[in-house]
């Protein structure tokens, strides 16, 4: 149980910050470690040239595990203001991603039917890459994305967007305008909200009364099972199972009456939510089914959270030694995408520019910049071709098949794929 004590960092120090965090969403003291991935910088936070010669500011990514309502959750070290208002992730450069969001475009339509009488919101809408699917299908839409840069582009293609941060407040002036919606989506958004009252409580206020959300999050049993630790980041404040969402939704007096396993980021949940007073929409059976897998894998009791640390601590030993081995053969290690979850593992591990030569990406925003923290250069991924690497190491691992797809000739040179997580993969 040593991973589950109290942090040793206030206990050693005598500072009480870190044993005065109060659960975001119950407000119980936070007393238990999650895992400490020690210091890292905000992993969106690429790096001009010159940057390169001026500080960088790291800050603790250190884990907790609240052992009220089991939520698992990283303290704000900065405000979503400084994270989100100029942003570095645009979701329309991955295909499959796209596809996706195309597929769920089509079953909400089909389920709810939804057509141009209906008004579908989507909180945190980045680049219009969801909703202009809706659009395409003549359903009113309405975008909310606090990042400018971001938002930008969704008015280029015809998605209307408010640019600003969601919440009770945002909520209640769209409502007051008429603008409640019949289907709210979020999509990897609530892993990325502080003030977790504040933004559900939002979710509520905008609903109709018979409306639905559907939300989309890493589910946090396959983070653990699946050692998907470079998942944490400083931008995602929170981690979860059903059970704790089911627990956050009541508490705002809605409920999830469904939920869907999704393969997207390593193994994601979409659930279904509800006002608690609209009897229309029965629980389903797979809310039933999974909500009971997780109560035999223990996830309301706290021990077993506590074998994660030492995971964690084992793959970066391995991926280390996979890397050392390497570099002592004179091979060449170079990698593929620059994500957030990139950052995290790559300064976990303390990978450089001794392991990896550079990376490539296809976000024109991100070349020619350097990953924070490691300070390693990001290419066009033509780079790969002249360059002619041994391994290369493929950072966004959930699109692990479409990048393996796009980059099949440097087969023709004896190039092979290395895939970190859940540990070490060569795939040749």
């Amino acid at each position: 149980m040593d991973s589950l004590k109290t942090n040793p960092a206030a206990e050693n120090s005598g500072l009480e910050a870190f044993s005065k965090a109060t659960c975001r969403f119950c407000g119980n003291n936070l007393k238990h470690t999650f895992v400490d991935l020690g210091m890292s910088p905000l992993c969106e936070s690429y790096l001009s040239m010159d940057q390169l010669n001026q500080m960088e500011p790291f800050y603790p990514l250190y884990v907790y595990v609240c052992d009220s309502c089991y939520l698992v959750q990283l303290e704000e070290y900065v405000t979503p203001e400084h994270i989100f208002t100029e942003y570095a992730y645009f979701s329309s450069y991955a295909t499959s991603w796209l596809e996706h969001v195309k597929n769920y475009t089509h079953q909400m339509i089909d389920r709810f039917g939804l057509n141009k009488d209906s008004f579908v919101v989507e909180v945190a809408s980045n680049d219009g890459y969801l909703l202009q699917y809706f659009v395409e299908k003549n359903v009113p839409v309405l975008g909310i994305e606090p990042a400018l840069n971001v938002a930008k582009k969704a008015e280029e293609i015809g998605v209307p967007t408010l640019t600003e941060f969601f919440g009770v407040e945002c909520a209640t002036k769209l409502a007051a305008e008429g603008k409640q919606a019949d289907l709210i989506a979020g999509n990897n958004v609530l892993a990325q909200v502080p003030d977790l009252n504040d933004f559900v409580a939002g979710l509520k206020i905008l609903l109709k009364p018979e409306g639905v959300i559907t939300i989309e999050f890493p589910h946090l049993m396959r983070l653990m099972e699946e050692n998907q630790f470079d998942t944490i980041y400083h931008e995602h404040f929170s981690y979860f199972s059903l059970i704790t969402s089911e627990k956050i939704f009541a508490g705002h007096g809605m409920t999830i009456f469904d939920v869907e396993e999704l393969p997207t980021h390593g193994g994601s949940l979409r659930i279904y939510a509800r006002h608690a007073d609209d009897d229309s929409k029965p629980l389903s059976d797979r809310l039933i089914a999974l909500r009971e897998r997780e109560l035999e894998a223990g996830f309301t009791e706290m021990s077993s959270y506590a074998d994660f640390a030492e995971q964690v601590k084992e793959t970066k030993r391995k991926l280390l030694a996979f890397l050392i081995q390497a570099k002592r053969e004179g091979k060449t290690v170079v990698g593929y995408g620059a994500p957030g979850k990139g950052n995290t593992l790559l300064n976990y591990c303390g990978i450089r520019t001794d392991f990896l030569d550079f990376t490539v990406d296809r976000n024109p925003y991100k070349q020619g910049k350097f990953l924070p923290g490691t300070r390693i250069p990001i290419f066009h991924p033509d780079r790969i071709a002249e360059i002619q690497p041994d391994y290369v190491f493929i950072l966004p691992w959930n699109f692990k098949d479409e990048i393996i797809e796009q980059m099949s000739f440097i087969r023709e040179w004896g190039g092979q794929f290395v895939v970190p997580i859940p540990e070490v993969q060569v795939i040749s």
